[in-house]
């Protein structure tokens, strides 16, 4: 029904528990999943991950019948300077995490790009460089799992928050195999162009998630929690740069919308779904 690269985010049902969003997005007619695991944005994996709870969430999803195409994880701010200690934490979450990805069939896992503030926690140059080298670190391990690693490089709420910063992480992660994940709504919600976007990294971004924005004003700030269709992203002209460029990996619909109700929620997932496979 539904274009076979366009899946939907298992955030756009975050107020269901994992087994009801996973049999909602089925029942919708979509096949392939981002499986959200991010703390307080998403439930849907346990915030205290051990084996036996990797065990148990894969049990969920691999009984839906659907296909993972990344995990969607946070294994802290990126740009903060650990104790031996904290580091070892973050070691162990981030191996949850790929195994994970690897026992639900994901391609990749997927990180942040830095805290969720803009200010840096020394100098923006270092910030970055310690965020790029926690995702090099990162990749390393991704890929004695089999998998790859992403990350979102511009994300509206954290340090990489606009395209000249997104471009500053890029330019560090030349060459390392970190895979770039295209959001409309953050590059809109920052004032940038997703044709743009495109232009920058091109060949290098892995994965596409969806959900409209409107750009911050004098008076407001960016809104990144819109229907599509109900904000200013330029899914067409977005959409036909990736196609120009040859871009051949896939889509997901992340709808961590508030202008629906939970009740209107499946409907216009449904709704968008049919939208942007149009445009694809």
């Amino acid at each position: 029904m539904f274009h076979q690269r366009l899946g939907c985010s298992s955030i756009s049902f975050r107020h269901q528990d994992l087994a009801t969003a996973l049999h909602t997005m089925r029942s919708l007619g979509f096949e392939e999943i981002d499986l959200g695991a991010l703390p307080g944005v998403c439930d849907h994996v346990p915030y205290v991950l051990d084996a036996e709870a990797v065990e148990a969430v894969v049990a969920v999803v691999n009984n839906s019948g659907l296909r993972v195409r990344s995990v969607n994880g946070d294994i802290g701010d990126l740009n903060a300077a650990l104790d031996a200690g904290a580091q070892q934490a973050r070691e162990r979450h981030l191996e949850m995490l790929l195994a994970l990805a690897a026992k639900t069939g994901a391609k990749a896992l997927v990180l942040p790009c830095g805290a969720i503030d803009h200010e840096p926690l020394r100098s923006l140059e270092e910030d970055i460089d310690l965020v790029a080298a926690q995702l090099i670190h990162a990749a390393e391990r991704a890929a004695e799992f089999g998998i790859e690693l992403w990350t979102e490089s511009l994300h509206y709420y954290r340090l990489c928050w606009n395209t000249e910063r997104a471009q500053l992480l890029a330019d560090r992660l030349a060459g390392s195999g970190v895979g770039i994940v295209m959001d409309f709504s953050h590059i809109v919600a920052s004032g940038g162009d997703p044709v743009d976007f495109v232009s920058r990294f091109g060949g290098r971004i892995k994965h596409v998630h969806l959900r409209d924005a409107v750009p911050a004003t004098e008076y407001e700030p960016g809104n990144i929690n819109l229907s599509v269709g109900n904000g200013q992203a330029d899914f067409a002209a977005g959409l036909a740069a990736l196609r120009d460029l040859g871009y051949t990996g896939h889509f997901s619909l992340e709808l961590e919308t508030r202008d629906v109700t939970h009740d209107e929620r499946p409907a216009a997932a449904a709704k968008a779904a049919s939208f942007i496979t149009d445009l694809i």
